[in-house]
């Protein structure tokens, strides 16, 4: 899966990378010292944004040289040792459809929220397959997905200006060693824990509680997250 190779040794592809989520956990990534590929359907778009990010990641890391590189999301899912889903959940069937096989024998993390919106505001958009994490685990049947970083404010994590986070990472799936694997990575992101929330299953709950969240920051005009109490 990583070879037991140690999570800052790894590659990670951001699929949908051009988008505010994928951007803002690409340059936090990328400040922290990750090796980062930035993938979008449009390969030149994402070879921008990957310069802007590593522009932006350098400057955060006190001028340190950091490795941000764009592409077409073909690409980088077959170069990337983990892959993190940032795609609109519109596409996200479609786009996964395609990576079936440069996804294989990897650990997919998804962060994907079906979310729509109405005169009300905010509502989860119901899945076939339970949630967006399981409909990936059944386009991927040959990769680890794991369910992370639904609940990281996309602005937070942009805003550079404020070098530690607050918050946790809610990380679920079925197999043990690509969960200990993302929970490692979201400790790449100063002042983030990953803390195990269950199995794959349970990623219906997960990707809903960000509803509630958007509610919170639209009443409070905050950024709110997700803190762990007594872990």
């Amino acid at each position: 899966m990583t070879d037991g190779r140690a999570v800052e040794d790894l590659v990670v592809g951001v699929l949908g990378g051009t988008g505010p989520q994928g951007r803002g956990l690409a340059v936090r990534l990328a400040a922290a010292g990750q090796r980062v590929l930035l993938g979008s359907r449009d390969a030149e778009r994402a070879e921008e944004v990957a310069a802007e990010v590593a522009t932006r990641a350098g400057a955060a890391a006190g001028g340190v040289e950091v490795s941000v590189r764009g592409g077409s999301n073909v690409d980088v899912a077959g170069a990337a040792d983990l892959v993190v889903i940032a795609v609109p959940y519109a596409g996200h069937a479609d786009t996964l459809a395609e990576l079936a096989t440069p996804l294989a024998g990897k650990v997919v993390v998804d962060c994907v929220v079906p979310m729509g919106w109405d005169e009300l505001g905010a509502y989860v958009l119901d899945v076939p397959e339970g949630s967006v994490c399981q409909q990936a685990a059944v386009l991927l049947p040959d990769s680890s997905v794991v369910g992370a970083f639904h609940h990281l404010s996309a602005v937070t994590l942009e805003d550079l200006s404020q070098p530690t986070l607050d918050g946790d990472v809610m990380v679920v799936g079925d197999t043990r060693e690509a969960t200990d694997v993302v929970q490692a990575l979201a400790g790449r992101l100063p002042g983030m824990r990953g803390v195990y929330a269950g199995r794959l299953r349970n990623a219906r709950q997960v990707e809903a509680l960000t509803i509630n969240l958007v509610s919170v920051n639209r009443r409070y005009k905050a950024h709110a997250g997700v803190r762990i109490t007594d872990v």
